[in-house]
């Protein structure tokens, strides 16, 4: 994907050039009033992602509170429609059969159900026979480290709010999404169990290949995770940065010692604080 970059007005949108790599997610011209047309929320956003085969794509998207971040990932996931403009989903309108996984900000594991329950929960969904989804849901514990944890109830009396956020990833990765969404996922932890759900998160989804769109107010938290950072403006939101993020396909705690990593951070936190991200 290639970003064609700013023209010299402060915060004018970013363009997108549509290349020869298949069409993942694309909104165009995408609108959002809450009071018939007489202010935007969003106005005129597009966004493309473009799928690379084998590998898939990672993208973050930052920008100051009220700006439609998470807007974006709810018309991604089918939660909600746009005023006006188009979703479209592999080339196509988004439909309910795409199948996208979800991670909010605040937990979200249903309290009544066990660990196991609730991993399993979308597999039941896809009609996936007990034994079967029993079997992929431990599995996926196992991988984010919970199998110990597996009959809890997924609630915060039983389960720290790591925990609880890995129950959630759990869930929604079990299903095999070809797109995950996550919504400020680490919002609610302290930075240290922060940095450690970034590494697990990281180490997860090289495996799955799937195009991830992370939301977050975290700069060093979106320069360790994705290839491309887009930075909105509010009044109306809008997409008017994107940083490359050049620094290869694995990354680990190295990674934030690297001066490349700390220049690209510097650059976004300059850019994020002068002033353009607010009429």
């Amino acid at each position: 994907m290639e970003t064609i970059h700013n023209p010299t007005e402060p915060g004018a949108p970013v363009v997108f050039d549509n290349t020869v790599l298949p069409d993942k997610i694309e909104l165009r011209n995408v609108c959002q009033s809450y009071d018939g047309g007489k202010t935007f929320v969003l106005q005129y956003v597009n966004l493309l992602i473009e799928d690379i085969p084998k590998e898939g794509e990672s993208l973050a998207i930052c920008g100051p509170s009220g700006c439609g971040k998470s807007t974006i990932l709810r018309y991604i996931a089918g939660l909600q429609k746009p005023t006006s403009g188009d979703v479209l989903i592999n080339a196509k309108p988004r439909t309910d059969a795409d199948t996208v996984g979800m991670v909010f900000q605040q937990f979200s594991p249903l309290p009544w159900m066990t660990v196991l329950e609730n991993v399993a929960l979308g597999l039941e969904f896809h009609n996936v026979p007990l034994k079967e989804r029993t079997e992929q849901a431990m599995e996926m514990l196992k991988l984010v480290g919970l199998e110990r944890e597996a009959h809890k109830y997924a609630k915060d009396t039983q389960l720290s709010g790591g925990q609880l956020q890995r129950v959630a990833l759990a869930r929604s990765l079990v299903v095999n999404p070809t797109m995950v969404l996550l919504d400020e996922p680490n919002s609610a932890l302290d930075v240290n169990t922060s940095f450690q759900m970034d590494l697990l998160i990281m180490e997860i989804l090289e495996r799955v290949q799937a195009t991830i769109i992370y939301v977050t107010h975290n700069i060093n938290s979106a320069v360790l995770f994705a290839n491309h950072v887009y930075v909105m403006r509010k009044d109306p939101g809008r997409i008017v940065k994107h940083f490359p993020v050049p620094l290869g396909k694995h990354r680990d705690r190295q990674t934030k010692r690297d001066p490349l990593f700390i220049e690209i951070v510097n650059q976004i936190d300059d850019y994020m604080n002068s002033g353009v991200l607010v009429s």
